[in-house]
């Protein structure tokens, strides 16, 4: 009777917990396994080869289908925030892109992808960007860009994002 007393309520509680909680696959801190993390760090790769592609072909505008349209999205540039949220990101973006002629973004061979899980990841890497303004003068800048990758809707978007740039360094 005794082993009753102390079993019954630890079955209780995984029975409750199972029932009310997340499974142990859908946990949002359970670690993927390896063939996951193999496959997201190639989904991630591929999405940033993208947005440098997308950028410098079609611009600043380029930015909008990749930064997550999402309340929980925001950029810090050089440790300031340059945009708290998605609608002050599109409205920057959509004005910054009447002040330019043509971009060209390359990331660094320095890529770095790390997979939480199977919807999320780190993104890091150095850049150069080139940018040629309206006014013509040709800027050119280098840093590192860090970021945080999510899986919405079945594709890929850049939830966070920061920028460090050299700029007189």
């Amino acid at each position: 009777m005794r082993r009753i007393c102390v079993w019954l309520p630890l079955f209780a509680v995984l029975v409750v917990g199972q029932a009310g909680g997340q499974s142990a696959s859908e946990s949002p801190t359970k670690p993927i396994n390896v063939g996951e993390a193999t496959r997201v760090e190639g989904a991630v790769r591929s999405f940033m080869a993208t947005i440098a592609r997308d950028v410098t072909h079609d611009g600043p505008v380029a930015w909008s289908k990749h930064f997550a349209d999402s309340p929980a999205f925001f950029m810090v540039d050089d440790g300031q925030m340059a945009f708290p949220d998605s609608a002050a990101a599109s409205q920057g973006i959509h004005d910054f892109a009447g002040t330019i002629k043509s971009i060209r973004l390359e990331w660094g061979n320095d890529l770095r992808v790390d997979p939480l899980t199977s919807k999320f990841a780190v993104v890091a890497a150095s850049y150069f960007e080139e940018q040629e303004p309206v006014s013509g003068k040709l800027v050119q800048e280098r840093g590192y860009f860090t970021g945080i990758a999510e899986l919405r809707d079945g594709r890929w978007q850049i939830r966070d994002a920061h920028w460090s740039s050299l700029r007189g360094k």
